[in-house]
C-alpha cells in the first residue's frame, strides 16, 4: 500500500463509484460507470478505466460489494443442504412466529434451504454442554453423500447448543471434510458462537449458500486485475464496516452482506469527525434504495442482530443500516385503489429513468426532479437525442397526472412528497426507536439522489442543518478507502449475573482479544494501532431481547457491570427494574486495526475554484407550484468561501444539490457544504 495508490471502489444497483488517493501526493481520481449486473467485475474494470488508473503501480484495491446482498434478497443462492440435530430439520421454516405482514394474512417465505434439502442425523447437547444423545457418524456421513447427490454445493452443520459444545459440529465437519467435493462447508458455532437456534441457523444457512457466489466472484475479478498488471491484494469491505482480504473473504461471507450500505457509513463517520460534526444522520440515496443509519460522537453502531428481510435475520455484526425502497430509479404508480406508490420495483442502469434517454418508460423520481427543473435534461441524457422535458410531462400527464386529476407538474410534485416522506419514516425508525432526537443531529446527505431531498427532509424531521461532503455520488466508495481491518466475535455465556463467574469472563475477552490480534497479522494491510470495542448482551430475566452494555475495559466487576447495565437500559426505555436480576447473555469484542487518515482536501480540484460567486446559469425550479427563476452553481467552480441563499442549485460530476427557498447553504473546510434550514438572510 505505501508504494502506490489506494482505489475505493463501490458496486450500487446502478451505478459502479470508485475514488483513488495516492498517499504520496493526495492526488485524487474518481469514475462513476453504470453497473454491469451480469458480472460486477466489468463495472469495476470500466470504473479503473475511465479513471485512467494505472494497475502496474496501484498499492491496494478495496471493494464494497453487492454480490451477497443481492443474492440473498433475490434468492439468487447456490444450492446448500443442512444437516441438523434429529427433529430440528424445520427451524429454519419455524422462525419465531412473526408474519410477513403484521397486520395482515398475505406474504410467504421462502426458507434458505428447502426442507428436501434439510437432513436430520441422532445426536444431542443440553444447553449446558453436556451429551445427551452420542453422534452418530455413519449417519452423517450417510446425509453427506445424500447431499452431495442432491446436486448440493454447499453444506451446514447446525446441531442443537452447539454454541454451549461444539464438540459434535467439529466431529461431523471432520466426517464431511473427508467426502465433500470443496469447502464450502460451514459449522454454525464456527461463525456465530451465541443461542436461539434459529438465528444461528438461517445466519450459517446463508454464509453456506453465498459462498460458492462470493469466491468465484473475488477469484474473478483477482484473475481480471492480475491479467492487467495489478500485483497487490483485493480487500472487501464487510457488512460491519471493516475490511478483509479477498482471499479469506469467503470463508465467513454472511459477514460480506449489506457490505455497500456500511462503507457509506464509515465515510459519513469519518467526513463528520474531520468535520467537528461527531453526532449524524445519514441518508444515502441511489439509484434503486436509500439507507439510513445514526451516528453518535463519531462511531458508527454496530449490531449483531440485523434482519435484512423478514425472517432472514443476519446475526454477525453490521452495521445498523436501515433500507426503503426509494431511490432516483423508483417507479411511481397509482394503484387501483387511487393511492400514490413509490417503490420497491426500480427502473435501474438499464433501462434507467425516462431521463436518461435509454428506453426507461416509467415515472421515476429522477424524472420528476426533472420536470420540476431540479435536473438538466442535458446531463442525465446518455444517448444521442436524449429525451426532452416534453416527453417526460407527457408520461408523467398520462400515467399519473389524469388518474389523480392533476397536471404533470403537480403529480411530479406529489411523487416528490410521498418519496419523501418514505424517506423521513426510515430516518425517524433509525433515531427515534434508538431513543435519539432528529434535532440533536445533522443530516449527512449522500448518494446520487441524496442532496436533492436532503434540505427537504430536514426541514420536515427538524433537523437544524445539512452536511454534504465533496463527492456526495462517491461517498461509499470514500468509505472503502478510509474503512478499517476489523475483526468481531461474540460468545453465548447465558447465565444470571450473580451466578457468573467473572473470571470466566475476563478469560473469554482475552481470547477473543488474541484471536482479533492474530487475524489482523494475517492481513496484508499495515495499521497505525489496534483498539478493542468491548461489549456485553444483557437482560432481566424473562425478557427475549438484549440491551448491548459497551465496557471501557475488560474487567469490570459484578457491581459495575449490573450498574452500566441498569443505566444503559433505562437510558434507552426511561424504566427502572432495580428489583429484577440481570442476566449475562453474549460478551462482544471487536478488534480494529486502525488504518492511515485519508487528505480529502483535494476530492475537488483547488485549481478550479473561482474568485467570487458567479452562477454558470439560471433556469425555472418549480417549489410548491411556483417557478422560480433559479441561479445553478457549478461546485468545483465555488470560491473557497461561499454563501448561497435559495432557492438555488449546484451542480457537479457526481450529484446535483437543491437549496429550497429560505435556506441558505455555506462552504466548510475539505469542500464541505452545509445548508442550514431556515437560514436564508435578509
Amino acid at each position: 500500500m505505501a508504494s502506490g495508490g489506494i482505489v475505493g471502489v463501490d458496486v450500487g444497483g446502478t451505478f459502479t463509484d470508485l475514488v483513488m488517493v495516492d498517499p504520496a501526493t493526495g492526488a485524487i481520481r474518481i469514475a462513476k460507470t453504470p453497473t454491469t449486473l451480469d458480472n460486477q467485475a466489468f463495472g469495476v474494470l470500466s470504473a479503473l478505466d475511465d479513471a485512467g488508473v494505472d494497475l502496474s503501480t496501484l498499492g491496494l484495491i478495496v471493494h464494497g460489494t453487492t454480490t451477497t446482498t443481492n443474492a440473498v434478497l433475490e434468492r439468487k443462492l447456490s444450492r446448500t443442504g443442512l444437516i441438523t440435530t434429529m427433529g430440528f430439520r424445520d427451524v429454519l421454516e419455524l422462525g419465531r412466529r412473526t408474519r410477513p405482514q403484521a397486520y395482515g394474512m398475505t406474504g410467504r417465505f421462502v426458507p434458505v434451504i428447502p426442507r428436501d434439502l434439510r437432513l436430520e442425523v441422532p445426536e444431542r447437547m443440553d444447553a449446558q454442554g453436556e451429551i445427551v444423545t452420542p453422534l452418530d457418524e455413519d449417519a452423517v456421513a450417510r446425509a453427506g453423500r445424500a447431499l452431495i447427490e442432491a446436486g448440493c454445493e454447499a453444506v451446514v452443520v447446525h446441531f442443537l447448543h452447539a454454541y454451549a459444545n461444539p464438540a459434535h459440529e467439529r466431529r461431523a465437519g471432520e466426517i464431511l471434510r473427508d467426502i465433500w467435493p470443496n469447502d464450502y462447508i460451514t459449522l454454525g458455532h464456527d461463525l456465530l458462537s451465541e443461542s436461539r437456534e434459529f438465528e444461528r441457523g438461517v445466519t450459517a444457512a446463508v454464509n453456506a449458500s453465498v459462498q460458492p457466489l462470493l469466491e468465484r466472484y473475488v477469484a474473478r475479478l483477482r484473475d481480471e486485475l492480475s491479467g492487467r498488471g495489478y500485483q497487490g491484494d483485493v480487500l472487501v469491505m464487510n457488512g460491519n464496516g471493516g475490511m478483509v482480504s479477498s482471499r479469506l473473504v469467503a470463508r465467513e461471507a454472511a459477514k460480506t452482506v449489506m457490505s455497500g450500505p456500511a462503507s457509506g457509513v464509515m465515510a459519513a463517520a469519518y467526513t463528520g469527525r474531520r468535520a467537528a460534526e461527531p453526532n449524524l444522520l445519514t441518508y444515502d440515496m441511489g439509484g434503486t434504495s436509500t439507507d439510513v443509519a445514526l451516528i453518535r460522537d463519531g462511531t458508527p453502531p454496530v449490531s449483531n442482530e440485523i434482519e435484512v428481510e423478514y425472517a432472514m435475520p443476519i446475526h454477525v455484526p453490521m452495521v445498523d443500516v436501515r433500507t426503503v425502497g426509494a431511490g432516483g430509479g423508483s417507479i411511481a404508480k397509482v394503484l387501483p385503489s387511487g393511492l400514490l406508490e413509490i417503490g420497491p420495483e426500480s427502473a435501474g442502469a438499464d433501462p434507467g429513468p425516462i431521463c436518461y434517454g435509454q428506453g426507461g418508460t416509467a415515472p421515476t423520481i429522477s424524472d420528476a426532479n426533472l420536470l420540476l427543473g431540479r435536473l438538466d435534461p442535458g446531463r442525465l441524457n446518455s444517448v444521442a437525442g436524449g429525451v426532452s422535458r416534453a416527453d417526460v410531462a407527457g408520461i408523467f400527464a398520462r400515467a399519473l397526472g389524469a388518474p389523480l386529476g392533476l397536471t404533470a407538474e403537480a403529480a411530479a410534485e406529489a411523487v416528490i412528497r410521498v418519496a419523501n416522506a418514505k424517506m423521513a419514516g426510515a430516518i425517524r425508525m433509525v433515531s427515534l426507536s434508538l431513543g435519539a432526537d432528529p434535532r440533536d443531529f445533522a443530516l449527512f446527505a449522500f448518494g446520487g439522489a441524496g442532496p436533492l431531498h436532503a434540505a427537504a427532509l430536514a426541514r420536515e424531521l427538524g433537523v437544524p442543518r445539512v452536511l454534504i461532503p465533496a463527492r456526495p455520488g462517491l461517498t461509499n466508495a470514500l468509505g472503502c478507502v478510509v474503512a478499517d481491518l476489523r475483526h468481531d466475535f461474540v460468545r453465548t455465556v447465558n447465565q444470571p449475573l450473580d451466578t457468573v463467574e467473572i473470571d470466566d469472563l475476563h478469560a473469554i475477552f482475552a481470547d477473543q482479544i488474541a484471536a482479533g490480534e492474530a487475524a489482523l497479522g494475517h492481513e496484508t494491510v499495515e495499521v497505525t494501532e489496534i483498539r478493542h470495542d468491548l461489549s456485553v448482551d444483557m437482560q432481566f430475566i424473562g425478557q427475549s431481547h438484549v440491551v448491548r452494555v459497551p465496557l471501557t475495559d475488560p474487567c469490570p466487576d459484578r457491581e459495575t457491570l449490573q450498574a452500566r447495565f441498569e443505566a444503559v437500559y433505562f437510558d434507552r426505555f426511561r424504566v427502572a427494574l432495580d428489583t429484577i436480576r440481570a442476566r449475562v447473555v453474549n460478551l462482544n469484542c471487536s478488534v480494529i486495526g486502525i488504518s492511515r487518515a485519508v487528505d480529502l482536501d483535494k476530492l475537488i480540484d483547488p485549481a478550479g475554484r473561482s474568485a467570487s460567486l458567479t452562477p454558470a446559469r439560471t433556469r425555472p425550479v418549480i417549489f410548491d407550484g411556483v417557478a422560480h427563476d433559479t441561479p445553478v452553481y457549478l461546485r468545483d467552480h465555488l470560491p473557497e468561501v461561499a454563501r448561497i441563499d435559495g432557492p438555488a442549485v449546484i451542480e457537479q460530476f457526481d450529484t446535483t444539490i437543491l437549496i429550497p427557498p429560505g435556506d441558505r447553504a455555506e462552504t466548510a473546510t475539505e469542500d464541505n457544504l452545509f445548508i442550514h434550514i431556515g437560514g436564508a438572510g435578509p
